[in-house]
């Protein structure tokens, strides 16, 4: 996917290195120069790395395979940020954090000796390619499905069985709950969620899926809850009071205690099978809640895609389970926009100013005043 339009412009900065590109935002800072071995670059990842600043992407892996028409390399190049793909694979090895390195047209350089080359994407390449992918999705398409049926028979215990739940010191009983996934749009979401003030009127019970729960504390609320494995939650969001439960696995593993033992946070374990948000659904249903309202939940096939599951079976079976209590506030932000006409601000001026007229009109100083005036017009 060579393309000559991409920008040939002189990128300078300081080099970030990391395989697991959620590990790597979290060090990234303005100006600097990310490198990533991430195959098919999803949408929250590509959100979270041009939230960051990053000068550039450099990435050692495919940006897009073309098993998927996956949105992260769009909304890296439509951000203005080079993203040069397929670059030598070493290059992990021939670099250290903190050099300072330059990307040119396909072209990474390190005190002034070539490092690296590879392909340099733009808006106009990716999107032509998506446009490709899009209308050849049917087998990919035939294979989830065939897989989420497969799924579908390991993991019907969500919808049938009656989970052993944690024991947590949190009440749902009649209560909102609202989980926060770091899914599409999620931003947007809790953003308007919070200006329209339902999270002050209605006080739910938050819960934080994983990196979701730093999104909270970005917004300002605390999460009662953060449930998940623990491998993008930063230390601030699992010290900040919340009662912190494990997402474990059928086999008895549970890969996110190891993490919360050695920084020496309680907390409980829920085993069961699906992804963490099913589960946060699963807890918030069995307790009691009244209504879950999800944020940033992912609910499409490219959002499975996205995070390299397969299949979606256990999203069907907990939606199935939970059904009329839950109301997914994805893409709300798109739907309505809390938004103020001119007319109605001439309308409001007006209005206050006859108010303004009527009462002075009613005032005995001020009629007195009008009626000497008109006698001495007269």
């Amino acid at each position: 996917m060579t393309d000559q339009r991409a920008t040939d412009a002189v990128i300078s900065g300081v080099v970030r290195l990391d395989k697991r590109t959620k590990d790597l935002t979290a060090r990234l800072r303005p100006g600097d120069i990310a490198v990533i071995d991430h195959a098919d670059i999803d949408l929250v990842a590509a959100e979270t790395l041009v939230a960051c600043g990053v000068g550039a992407v450099i990435n050692v892996a495919e940006s897009m395979t073309g098993r998927y028409p996956n949105q992260g390399p769009l909304v890296i190049t439509r951000a203005g940020i080079p993203l040069i793909d397929e670059v030598d694979a070493d290059l992990f090895d021939r670099l250290s954090e903190g050099q300072v390195v330059e990307v040119e047209g396909d072209v990474v350089r390190c005190g002034g000796k070539t490092v690296g080359q590879g392909v340099p994407l733009s808006v106009e390449a990716v999107s032509e390619r998506l446009d490709v992918l899009r209308k050849s999705m049917g087998t990919e398409l035939e294979r989830f499905a065939e897989n989420t049926i497969s799924y579908l028979r390991q993991e019907k215990h969500l919808l049938l069985d009656e989970p052993d739940l944690p024991d947590i010191p949190v009440s749902f009983a009649g209560r909102h709950a609202l989980i926060v996934v770091r899914g599409a749009d999620y931003k947007e979401d809790l953003g308007l969620l919070k200006r329209t003030g339902y999270l002050r009127d209605l006080d739910p019970v938050l819960i934080g899926v994983d990196g979701g729960a730093d999104a909270l504390l970005e917004s300002g609320c605390t999460p009662d809850v953060i449930i998940g494995d623990f491998d993008s939650v930063s230390e601030k969001a699992l010290r900040c009071g919340a009662v912190l439960v494990v997402h474990g696995y059928l086999s008895g593993d549970a890969p996110g205690s190891k993490r919360l033992e050695a920084l020496g946070l309680d907390h409980e374990i829920f085993r069961a099978a699906g992804t963490s948000e099913d589960i946060a659904m699963l807890l918030a249903f069995e307790r009691g809640a009244e209504l879950i309202v999800a944020v940033g939940s992912h609910t499409s096939m490219i959002d499975f895609l996205d995070k390299g599951r397969n299949g979606m079976a256990s999203t069907v079976l907990v939606r199935m389970k939970v059904g009329s209590r839950l109301v997914d506030a994805r893409g709300v932000s798109r739907l309505y926009h809390s938004t103020v006409r001119t007319v109605d601000i001439v309308l409001l001026i007006i209005s206050a100013l006859s108010a303004l007229v009527v009462v002075g009109l009613m005032s005995e100083p001020v009629r007195l005043f009008v009626r000497s005036f008109w006698l001495a017009w007269r």
